[in-house]
């Protein structure tokens, strides 16, 4: 599908500030540089030998980064923080990132970290909220979940929000979140412009699964891939040292088979990767149970990695929603675990079945060396951007630049595995699985 983009970035008014960062005009004198609007990074990094059209803004990023003159007075600013969703390896570090670099960069002395999610907006839920310094986030980072909380649902009471955000005197509010939330953030953006109300906001993709549409990588999953790894790593242990010994591992994934594939790859261990966006038949002459049974009677073992929104199309029989309006899944790994057991019991064979699932560990955990770098320069990148006067932006990566981007683009539509790409197929050739597990295919 094509999808037209616009990435102008909207702003809140001109920036006429002096910036109290110091940074050099001058490029070549060995002293970092001031970031300017005219700076932009290609969406796409592939070109074709020859003489190039002019570009235009649906094929260039604006880039992130300080700028000389900024739009709001730092001795004036009350920023927001507030943290929604699921855990994700990595908020506390962009929480700490924000605050640090607003403290100490810019001078900003009222920082707000809203409690549990959009909730600690509104008045009835009465969460509170916390004072935050460079002193109460100093050690955030070595923590796993978010200092301070999370919730899902909320976010579709924007008045309420905003009238809380007025109440507070906001300036500046920082979303970090997944796809509802920066919905989310839109919506906020969009009742602030009706009541004519200056306030910047500014989202930071959370999603561990990945899915983030655009942007190179979401903060957290080279965490949860190294996790996952670890699992996997102990559940071919557990498969190898049985009686026809198979190892089953469910990963997340809710739309998008990512951190299944990913984890594959590094582990080098696994026979068979299950993902949403590629179907498959568990029984018949080409479903998995005949590989899996096929694979065990040869090798002794086998491994299978999971996501957990594989076959839901076939599993979920009412759709029901939680409250940040996702659908509830069917635990396709419990559904799994059971189909193998019936299949080798009816085929009289004996088996030794492990099934793991570490979501709820893999996503608490402490963002790794690699998340923490990537999460310090998302925070000061949002920091940065905020100051000037941007607005309705995601920070994200896109061919290696931290970019602004507009929250509508990002939230278009999701990324997924596309089956037909180089991941899929490298994929392919670590598990050595068939290309697809359908009856029909062939015939």
């Amino acid at each position: 599908m094509d999808y037209k983009f616009d990435f102008t970035i909207e702003e809140l008014g001109k920036p006429t500030v002096k910036s109290p960062i110091l940074m050099s005009k001058v490029h070549g004198d060995k002293a970092a540089d001031y970031v300017t609007n005219d700076r932009f990074v290609r969406l796409s990094s592939f070109i074709v030998p020859g003489d190039q059209p002019p570009v235009d803004r649906t094929q260039v990023l604006e880039r992130a980064g300080p700028r000389e003159f900024i739009y709001f007075t730092p001795a004036h600013v009350h920023a927001g923080i507030v943290t929604c969703g699921g855990l994700c390896p990595g908020i506390n570090d962009v929480i700490r990132a924000i605050v640090r670099c607003l403290w100490t960069n810019y001078g900003v002395t009222r920082i707000t970290g809203i409690r549990y999610g959009y909730l600690g907006f509104l008045p009835e839920h009465h969460h509170g909220v916390k004072q935050l310094n460079p002193d109460t986030v100093d050690d955030i980072h070595k923590l796993g979940g978010t200092f301070l909380g999370s919730a899902r649902g909320g976010g579709r009471e924007v008045e309420k929000i905003v009238d809380t955000m007025e109440k507070l005197n906001l300036n500046m509010l920082f979303t970090v979140g997944g796809d509802g939330t920066q919905r989310g953030t839109l919506d906020i953006a969009e009742e602030l412009d009706k009541r004519n109300l200056k306030i910047a906001m500014i989202g930071i993709p959370k999603t561990v699964d990945n899915d983030f549409a655009l942007i190179d990588r979401s903060f957290g999953f080279n965490t949860a891939v190294a996790k996952a790894v670890e699992v996997v790593s102990a559940a071919h242990v557990e498969a190898v040292s049985a009686i026809n010994g198979i190892g089953l591992v469910k990963v997340m994934g809710r739309d998008a088979g990512y951190i299944a594939a990913h984890t594959a790859l590094a582990s080098h261990e696994v026979n068979f990767v299950l993902i949403p966006e590629v179907p498959f038949n568990l029984e018949g002459y080409n479903g998995l149970l005949t590989h899996l049974e096929d694979r065990v009677r040869k090798r002794g073992h086998a491994l299978i990695v999971v996501a957990e929104g594989a076959m839901q199309d076939q599993l979920i029989k009412d759709k029901k929603f939680d409250a940040g309006g996702n659908i509830k899944m069917a635990d396709v790994g419990v559904y799994l675990r059971s189909r193998i057991i019936k299949h080798f019991e009816e085929k009289g064979m004996e088996i030794n079945l492990k099934y793991i699932d570490p979501s709820y560990a893999i996503r608490s955990s402490p963002a790794n060396p690699d998340d923490s770098i990537y999460c310090e320069r998302l925070g000061n990148a949002a920091v940065h951007a905020a100051m000037a006067g941007k607005t309705k932006i995601i920070i994200g990566l896109v061919n290696n630049r931290f970019v602004h981007l507009p929250i509508k683009m990002v939230i278009s539509h999701r990324n997924k595995v596309n089956p037909e790409s180089s991941l899929w197929r490298d994929t392919l050739d670590a598990t050595h699985q068939p290309p697809l597990m359908i009856n029909t295919f062939g015939d």
